[in-house]
């Protein structure tokens, strides 16, 4: 007896289906197209993006800054939730955030996104979402990839990471060769948790036995909700204060604060010999830390060390024209507050008490100090 032939394979039955995949590129062309200005040259589905940065001859010596990253386990919750429209601003914000530290204005962005099966609606939520940060940064949405991978991810996994290039004049680079005794520490207000911390995070809801459609009276809305509030993104307030008249050369460096929390991220740009002094008085975190802490009995060191504490951004700031970067900044609604000031390492008073400790480098940087006194207020 012979056995049947088997049936022919297919890429499709393989579990590739690329009609699938043009499908999400025509629902996200559209918001792709909107990031694009004249500069951007061709359109979607060409090779590689392509921009005319004929601008830049006029620089007298231009850097490139480079960036790339991705949005963590925040996409768990996006999954659990069906909401998918939200986690590419993260994306962007986890990227250009990081560029425009240094002081550079970022120009071009793609992105790249994994998943086990490409549902076209899902994707095309990320992409607008992405799509949207972009705007939001002024930065153009130049090129993508969207990879099917069935067998190595689950039908409904997915994984998203980005990349961009900005640039910046030689001798306006952020960093901190610029920072000097008596400078002023300003914060940025987050918008939420932003984009790190959620394996932690997780594992709280998980031990509190936490469900993300109940309501939160503390929080005003759902959990997932509030989870789920994209991260703010800073490029564009920066950069209007980087330029503008009142406030040209006000900021000496900046710090992106996420994963390893504010005092680690601000130890990467402080100088060996000076040390930042934040005040934890100065601000409250929004309640979303405070419940996390106590559904997790959450140690304030460890949770201070992984989320960012309602500080997403923080600008190192001469003295001097301090006043006149809070009010622009405040201008462009973008609420900020001083938190401490820059001295010399020396002039560190011993630490004191379980809360009052020093962070000294971190990610490999051997750079300056960066004290935590105080407390929060309405924190025990």
């Amino acid at each position: 007896m012979t056995r049947p032939d088997p049936a022919p394979l297919t890429y499709a039955a393989a579990g590739v289906d690329t009609a699938a995949g043009d499908r999400a590129v025509e629902l996200m062309k559209q918001a792709v197209a909107a990031t694009h200005g004249p500069e951007v040259m061709g359109g979607i589905g060409a090779f590689a993006g392509l921009m005319d940065i004929s601008a830049i001859k006029d620089y007298r010596r231009p850097l490139l800054a480079s960036s790339t990253d991705g949005v963590g386990t925040k996409i768990a919750i996006a999954r659990a939730l069906d909401v998918h429209d939200t986690i590419g601003q993260d994306l962007v914000a986890m990227v250009v955030d990081d560029i425009v530290v240094v002081g550079a204005k970022p120009l071009a962005m793609t992105d790249y996104i994994a998943c086990g099966k490409v549902v076209p609606e899902r994707i095309a939520d990320i992409v607008r979402g992405i799509a949207e940060g972009c705007r939001l940064a002024g930065c153009a949405l130049v090129g993508g990839e969207t990879a099917e991978h069935p067998g190595l991810m689950a039908p409904e996994d997915y994984d998203v990471a980005g990349a961009a290039v900005g640039v910046v004049e030689a001798d306006e680079l952020l960093g901190p060769e610029r920072v000097r005794t008596g400078d002023v520490i300003i914060g940025m207000d987050a918008s939420g948790l932003h984009s790190n911390g959620y394996s932690l995070v997780r594992a709280v809801m998980d031990a509190a036995g936490l469900d993300l459609e109940q309501h939160v009276p503390e929080l005003g809305r759902t959990l997932g909700e509030e989870l789920l509030e994209p991260t703010r993104i800073y490029t564009a307030d920066l950069l209007a204060v980087l330029e503008d008249e009142r406030t040209r050369g006000a900021i000496h460096a900046l710090s992106h604060v996420t994963g390893g929390g504010l005092a680690a991220n601000l130890a990467r740009v402080m100088p060996q010999g000076l040390a930042a002094r934040v005040d934890r008085a100065r601000w409250e975190p929004a309640p979303v830390f405070a419940q996390i802490q106590r559904w997790g009995q959450v140690p304030q060191r460890d949770l201070e060390g992984t989320l960012n504490l309602g500080i997403g951004m923080i600008a190192l700031v001469g003295a001097e024209q301090a006043d006149a970067v809070l009010q622009l900044l405040t201008e462009r609604g973008l609420p900020s507050r001083v938190l401490g000031e820059v001295l010399a390492q020396e002039q560190l008073p011993e630490a004191h008490g379980p809360l009052e400790h020093v962070v000294t480098g971190a990610k490999g940087v051997e750079g300056g100090a960066v004290m935590m006194t105080g407390q929060h207020p309405g924190w025990d």
